[in-house]
């Protein structure tokens, strides 16, 4: 079953002081484009992490973010008190009319009057922060598969149009057989010359042969059912699919210029427009 590269994954969890988010979101990409925020405190397990979801998703263009929310009734940020003290007594030299209360409020402005003391990671919290980021990208797999479905039923029905198109592409082929006959008896009739009827079926079987368009019809066949193969396969590859889309595109252009029948020609032009639409989504298979 084939996944989509869009996805959307979510999962929080409460601990005793702070509360943790983790979101994923992917859009589709040629490779893995990953970026990672997260907080200071936790940037020493960025690597392992990368590696973590990159074994997950594979590919597309990925935004992994980790968000703390503090619940606890204290802070990590003082105020930094000898430099508030310096800052003051610095201000009074200044400004000696004025009070106390003007003082300190110049003085937090100042720079370095605020402090944050780093926290060390905490291995229990950590151990339970890996279980969310292991839920989210679960989720987001799980959305991958549920677009993936949608994307299959929409490859089917389009392979079907495009089976659709060709075979009704074939049945035109007797008529256009008999109107590139009478065609060419006409304009030999117009030129009032005598033609040997045995060299002129030889030269009639030669041209029809040259727009001859079975070899085009089983090889665009082969194609869709590899395509249908391909996605219903336990390792359904976006970049394999469009390669097979390529062939099929090969095939439904040379039918296009052997044609020469306004109706098989409508025809494959409609098989052009069901190609593209498949085209389209392909980028977006994993």
């Amino acid at each position: 079953m084939i996944q989509s590269m869009t996805g959307f994954g979510k999962a929080s969890l409460q601990l005793p002081t702070k509360k943790i988010t983790v979101e994923v979101k992917s859009l589709n990409s040629k490779g893995l484009d990953l970026s990672v925020r997260m907080p200071s405190t936790y940037r020493e397990m960025e690597l392992g992490l990368r590696n973590q979801i990159a074994l997950k998703l594979e590919r597309g263009k990925v935004d992994f973010s980790i968000f703390i929310e503090s619940t606890a009734e204290q802070t990590s940020t003082k105020v930094n008190v000898p430099i508030v003290k310096a800052y003051i007594a610095q201000l009074r030299e200044v400004y000696a009319d004025a009070d106390e209360t003007e003082l300190m409020k110049m003085a937090v402005r100042m720079p370095d009057t605020m402090k944050t003391e780093r926290e060390e990671i905490d291995e229990n919290d950590w151990i339970q922060i890996k279980t969310v980021i292991e839920e989210s990208l679960q989720n987001i797999l799980n959305f991958r598969k549920d677009e993936g479905a949608s994307l299959e039923k929409e490859f089917q029905l389009r392979i079907g149009n495009i089976r659709q198109y060709m075979n009704d592409a074939l049945a035109l082929d007797p008529e256009r057989v008999k109107a590139i006959k009478d065609r060419l008896q006409t304009a030999i009739s117009e030129l009032k010359v005598n033609v040997d009827e045995n060299r002129f079926e030889q030269e009639l079987i030669y041209y029809l042969e040259k727009l001859d368009i079975t070899e085009e019809k089983v090889r665009l066949t082969n194609h869709l059912d590899y395509f249908l193969e391909t996605i219903n396969g336990t390792e359904a590859n976006g970049r394999k699919l469009g390669f097979i889309t390529q062939e099929m595109g090969r095939e439904i252009n040379t039918m296009g210029s052997k044609s020469n029948h306004a109706q098989m020609q409508k025809l494959v032009v409609m098989m052009k427009d069901e190609l593209e639409k498949i085209k389209e989504q392909v980028l977006n298979v994993l």
